[in-house]
């Protein structure tokens, strides 16, 4: 036996279950008992109303037929006063009428009141006059006007900066991008620049230089220079020239070095169009294709026939 049934045994006392009544007992007492209505005092139940008095008790069964067509409400709001029965008529008239109305409305339907449809422009549909149609389009842009004005700018987004995101979402920092972009533009310009110089020539880049420092030397020398001058006829000096004849009397000559300072080939050349000497590493071997002879060569006949046609006009 286990502890719960022990002490319901020794020390609990069940109650007596009610009678249980079956359900067709109880919806026959229902159908034979009736609603009463009586007063609160017992004594004028026992009394017979012989002469109709509608004080006595009144018994309606459930099935009565006049019970469910009953429409009257006997309810009565306590403390407020009972409406008078000239109030209770006029407020029928006036719902009377409001209904005798709406179904004159429904009946015919030319006599309800015609909505006219506006459209998307403000002006409405049907048949009108251009005046009127540029009334009411004028109207309904004023009337947009007059709500954008008086909208929140906060609302409206005046005077935000714009957000910008990536393709992920992120936002984008305008600022941090546009220096980006200027540090990026500013190296393309000097990437464009230094391979421009790189295209150049080692002698181009130092006669510039050599031009360039001349300039601010420039600005040290009178503004006439004579023949007297120990710096020009330095210079003069020290150009060379292919067809001077006193190239070979002059007492000072070079090392042989080239302006870049790199050493020269002592030896023998063909010449070039350029002026350029070879350097000091040629073996001697010529490897062109014979472009600068036939250049020269050219060049030396058309002088030459210049020459002759000069000399037969002469003879003539």
């Amino acid at each position: 036996m286990s502890l719960a049934d022990y002490l319901a045994k020794n020390y609990l006392t069940a109650d007596p279950q009610p009678a249980k009544k079956s359900k067709k007992r109880k919806r026959k007492a229902g159908e034979e008992s009736g609603l009463i209505i009586a007063d609160d005092d017992p004594d004028w139940g026992h009394k017979e109303s012989k002469d109709g008095d509608d004080d006595g008790p009144l018994t309606v069964t459930a099935d009565s037929a006049e019970f469910r067509k009953s429409r009257k409400s006997t309810w009565r709001t306590v403390g407020a006063p009972t409406p008078q029965e000239s109030d209770q008529v006029a407020a029928d008239a006036i719902v009377s009428a409001t209904a005798a109305e709406n179904a004159l409305h429904t009946r015919n339907p030319e006599d309800a009141p015609v909505v006219v449809p506006m459209m998307e422009s403000g002006a409405h549909a049907g048949l009108q006059t251009a005046e009127q149609v540029t009334t009411a389009v004028n109207r309904r842009r004023a009337d947009e006007l007059r709500r954008f004005h008086e909208q929140d700018s906060s609302e409206l987004g005046r005077g935000t900066e714009t957000i910008y995101r990536d393709a992920s979402g992120r936002i984008i920092n305008i600022a941090m991008k546009r220096a980006e972009a200027r540090r990026k533009a500013a190296e393309d310009v000097a990437a464009a620049a230094a391979e421009e110089e790189a295209q150049k020539g080692a002698v181009q880049l130092a006669a510039r230089a050599q031009r360039k420092q001349d300039l601010q030397d420039a600005k040290l020398l009178p503004v006439a220079r004579y023949a007297d001058d120990a710096d020009l006829n330095q210079d003069l000096k020290a150009r060379e020239r292919w067809n001077d004849p006193a190239a070979a009397f002059l007492s000072s000559k070079k090392d042989g070095r080239s302006v870049t300072g790199k050493p020269l080939y002592k030896g023998p050349a063909a010449p070039n169009r350029y002026g350029i000497r070879p350097g000091h590493r040629w073996d001697g071997v010529d490897r062109g294709n014979g472009f600068e002879g036939e250049w020269f060569a050219a060049r030396n006949r058309r002088a030459n026939q210049k020459g002759l046609e000069y000399a037969w006009q002469m003879d003539e």
